[in-house]
């Protein structure tokens, strides 16, 4: 996966347009998600810039700027135009100061500037460069957006995890990715998941093959990225073994350092997995909603207890 982005991709994707800069400067290497204002730099000191980030200028630092001298101004510019700068951005369509312009036309650094405002522009580039920059684990699984919740269904080979996703598109779910799940940590209790680019909106089903869903059930089938909230694991059902029957079990498993919760769904003839997957994850997000079924039966049953004991 790609490490770094240039500044043409956020040019591409996020509402961003160009002052000045050339072909090649807009190829600039993007590598850290953390996002500069230069507010102490154009004081003058220096001794801490971090000239690898994005610049990003905003109302204050702009403000501030237009109280200085031509000359002061463009050699402090200059100064923050140094080799491994990407690039400066300019918020809320203020007024650039032609001094930036010179400056960053004479190191080859691109200017950019957007509408939004600086807090609002800020979370948009720093969560476009995380998810764009994060280390991706791939892990094998189908992850599908059950109700909202994203399920990642895992299980030994051929127990049937497309076939139970394709019965949840079918009604009315929707498909993230299918046999590999590529995953990256958003932030320390987050983990999305994607499909690779090669198996984007395909299903493979034994027997008949490779499956295009956006085509045979229409864009709202699928959806590029989903957060991983619930684990269920697939397992050939066995009479010796014992299974939780109250929900009381709690089993989390890690995935790129983050613990999902998971579930286990023994499988055999005439059990409907697709609907079982349905019901865990209504009732899973019930439970973080608070209402949870186990406990009311526990209540329920310790009172029946002290009801019979007193008898």
């Amino acid at each position: 996966m790609a490490e770094s982005v240039s500044v043409q991709d956020l040019v591409d994707h996020l509402p961003l347009s160009v002052v000045s800069g050339t072909t090649t400067s807009l190829q600039r290497k993007v590598t850290i998600s953390d996002i500069s204002r230069p507010g102490l730099e154009l004081t003058g000191y220096f001794n801490y810039y971090s000239n690898d980030r994005l610049q990003m200028l905003g109302k204050k630092e702009i403000t501030f700027a237009e109280k200085m001298m031509p000359e002061e101004r463009l050699v402090v510019m200059r100064k923050m135009c140094s080799e491994e700068t990407p690039a400066f951005i300019v918020s809320r369509d203020l007024n650039i100061p032609q001094e930036l312009i010179t400056a960053a036309s004479e190191a080859d650094i691109p200017v950019l500037k957007s509408k939004l405002g600086t807090s609002r522009l800020l979370g948009v580039i720093s969560s476009y460069l995380e998810g764009h920059l994060a280390t991706r684990t791939s892990i094998h699984g189908v992850l599908v957006d059950v109700y909202g919740l994203g399920v990642l269904i895992q299980g030994d080979s051929g127990i049937g995890k497309s076939e139970t996703a394709l019965e949840l598109v079918k009604r009315g779910h929707r498909l993230i990715a299918d046999d590999r799940v590529d995953v990256y940590k958003q932030d320390e209790l987050t983990i999305i998941g994607e499909p690779p680019e090669i198996l984007k909106h395909l299903i493979e089903i034994r027997g008949i093959g490779i499956i295009d869903v956006m085509n045979l059930f229409g864009a709202s089938a699928v959806r590029d990225s989903m957060e991983v909230q619930l684990v269920v694991y697939l397992e050939n059902w066995s009479k010796d073994k014992r299974y939780d029957r109250l929900g009381s079990d709690e089993n989390v498993v890690n995935i790129a350092s983050v613990s999902v919760p998971q579930i286990k769904i023994p499988v055999k003839t005439g059990r409907n997995v697709a609907i079982i997957i349905e019901v865990a994850a209504m009732n899973f997000r019930a439970r973080s909603m608070g209402f949870d079924a186990t406990k009311t039966f526990e209540d329920r049953l310790t009172r029946l207890i002290e009801e019979n004991s007193k008898e």
